[in-house]
């Protein structure tokens, strides 16, 4: 009988412990202000945030907005509609879903860091280059502008050229 109660209590106290961490994190707080309860300006992702997940054991994250956009810091920032990564301590780690533009490309974003606080930087691991912002620029979310197509030039330039199906040869 004893055995049993003990059990029950076990079982009671797991259930318990398992549910609590969900609740905070789903429910009572924004994706805005788990950012900055982990040393990250809430600036990072653009207003529009539709949904998100979190798992605060492990960090990772999921960011859904309805649509694919840009949002204009010192540079442009493309976001994609779904966002993941794992948030650490002043840190975001394997990083997808946001692209920034260098010299009219567009390198995917692999991580963020915020140097100390007191410096007012922020780092944006490109790949080979780590971008630094000044960390004013993501202190509040900024809008978003819808993606516009990215093949206007090329659509324009091939509906000026056309091929002429009965004799084989480009016509403009």
């Amino acid at each position: 009988m004893i055995r049993i109660l003990q059990i029950s209590i076990l079982c009671s106290l797991l259930l318990a412990g398992i549910s609590i961490p969900a609740v905070i994190s789903s429910e009572s707080e924004t994706i805005y202000e788990i950012l900055q309860r982990n040393g990250l300006p809430s600036g990072i992702f653009p207003k529009g945030v539709t949904e998100f997940a979190f798992d605060g054991d492990t960090g990772r994250f999921s960011v859904y907005l309805n649509q694919s956009c840009d949002a204009k810091y010192e540079t442009e920032l493309r976001y994609d509609t779904n966002i993941t990564g794992t948030i650490g301590s002043a840190n975001i780690g394997d990083l997808s879903g946001i692209s920034a533009q260098e010299l009219f490309l567009w390198f995917p974003v692999k991580g963020i860091r915020v140097d100390v606080p007191s410096s007012g930087l922020i780092y944006f691991d490109v790949g080979v280059v780590r971008k630094q912002y000044s960390l004013s620029l993501f202190e509040t979310p900024r809008d978003c502008v819808a993606v516009r197509g990215g093949n206007e030039v090329e659509s324009s330039v091939l509906s000026l050229h056309q091929v002429d199906q009965t004799l084989g040869r480009n016509v403009i």
